[in-house]
């Protein structure tokens, strides 16, 4: 499974550990920025792993920022992206069995490493229930377009 991942400067180190623990589980990382804890705005990341997720390029990706709320709408910018912000295995669980979350949202500044490893794996491991979640996913695929729900 290929990972995009991606992270402005407030969210480089949580990033880099997500990247380190994806390593060792065997899972194809691409990283798309920023390399370095220097200061960068976050919509370009959030979208950056937005896209390589939407046209297939990845299969799922994670993206970290200070808080994960501002990557986060970044992210959902991009039609087709469904990303959901993360604290915990909880939130993980439930972003992807009920919402078919496809991006990870990380919050350096709110969310430990050890914490973000075991909600990431969660996220990683969990798949959709479909059933009638399937029709509210729909649902955002239609105002992605531009049409009433």
């Amino acid at each position: 499974m290929k990972i995009a991942i991606g992270s402005d400067h407030a969210g480089f180190l949580l990033k880099e550990a997500l990247k380190a623990w994806l390593g060792t589980q065997d899972y194809v990382v691409e990283d798309l920025g920023t390399y370095s804890a220097d200061r960068v705005d976050y919509p370009h990341y959030g979208a950056a792993v937005a896209n390589a997720v939407v046209s297939g390029r990845a299969n799922l990706g994670v993206a970290v920022c200070g808080s994960g709320q501002g990557i986060c709408m970044a992210v959902n910018k991009v039609a087709g992206a469904r990303g959901g912000v993360i604290r915990d295995a909880n939130d993980a669980e439930m972003t992807r069995r009920h919402n078919n979350a496809n991006v990870a949202c990380f919050g350096e500044t709110v969310t430990s490493e050890r914490v973000a490893i075991e909600a990431l794996h969660t996220f990683l491991t969990t798949d959709f229930d479909g059933g009638r979640h399937a029709a509210r996913v729909a649902q955002l695929g239609d105002l992605d377009r531009g049409e009433p729900v």
